[in-house]
C-alpha cells in the first residue's frame, strides 16, 4: 500500500533517502548541537538490547552511515547480528526518523577518507582508546594517548579495527508531532533490499 496521495509537506517524497536528508538539513538550523545524533540499538548474545548515542555521518542514496571502533560492545554486537536500529530525534522540530534494517562494514577507501578528515587529535584518539573495554584510570588513557602521538606521529593512518558501518534499511519511519498526541507516521516498508517500497500511514 502506498499512501503517497495522502503525503503532503514535510512527508511528500518518493525516495525516502530524500525526506531524510531534507530534515536532517532542516535541523541543521534549529537544532542546539549534533543535529546528526542518533540513538542507535543493537542486541548482545542474550538478546539484552544495548542503546547509545552515536553521529550519523552519511545520508547516501540507499544507506545510512556511522564510523566506530569494531571492538566496541557495538561493533561486536552488529558482526554477530548483522543487524541494528537507530531514531533521530529532534526536539526543536517535534520530529523523528526511526530506521531497522541490515548492516555492512564501510572499512575501505571512503572509511580512510572520514578518518583523515578528522582532528589529529581524534584520529590518535582513536588509536588510544580500548573502546567499551575497562580502564583503570583517564590518566591512563593519557598517558596511552601521550605514547600513541610519539609513534604514530602527525598523520596517522585509520586504525585497522576502526571504520564505518552502512545500515541498509528495511523500514523507516518518518513520526512528526501533532495536536492531542495525534502524531503523524508514515511507515517506509519492504522485505528484502531488492523490493520497492510500500509506505502505510500509522495510528499514532
Amino acid at each position: 500500500m502506498d499512501d503517497q496521495e495522502h503525503r503532503s509537506g514535510i512527508f511528500a517524497g518518493d525516495d525516502p533517502f530524500e525526506i531524510a536528508q531534507r530534515w536532517l538539513t532542516e535541523a541543521e538550523g534549529t537544532e542546539i548541537n549534533d543535529p546528526n545524533a542518533i540513538a542507535l540499538a543493537t542486541a548482545d548474545a542474550d538478546g539484552l538490547p544495548n542503546v547509545r548515542m552515536v553521529l550519523l555521518k552519511e545520508i547516501e542514496p540507499a544507506a545510512f552511515v556511522f564510523y566506530t571502533n569494531y571492538e566496541s560492545a557495538k561493533g561486536q554486537e552488529i558482526a554477530a547480528t548483522g543487524k541494528a536500529a537507530f531514531v533521530m530525534h529532534w526536539k526543536s522540530l517535534r520530529r523523528q526518523i526511526r530506521v531497522r534494517g541490515l548492516v555492512e562494514r564501510e572499512d575501505g577507501p571512503q572509511a580512510d577518507a572520514y578518518y583523515a578528515s578528522r582532528s589529529l587529535k581524534s584520529r590518535l584518539g582513536a588509536w588510544a582508546s580500548q573502546q567499551s573495554r575497562p580502564l583503570a584510570t583517564r590518566g591512563a588513557l593519557m598517558a596511552e594517548v601521550a605514547k600513541v602521538t610519539a609513534l604514530k606521529g602527525p598523520n596517522p593512518a585509520r586504525p585497522p579495527y576502526w571504520g564505518g558501518f552502512r545500515i541498509n534499511p528495511l523500514e523507516i519511519e518518518f513520526w512528526a508531532d501533532g495536536a492531542f498526541r495525534l502524531h503523524d507516521r508514515f511507515q517506509w516498508k519492504r522485505d528484502n533490499l531488492n523490493e520497492k517500497w510500500s509506505v502505510s500511514r500509522l495510528n499514532p
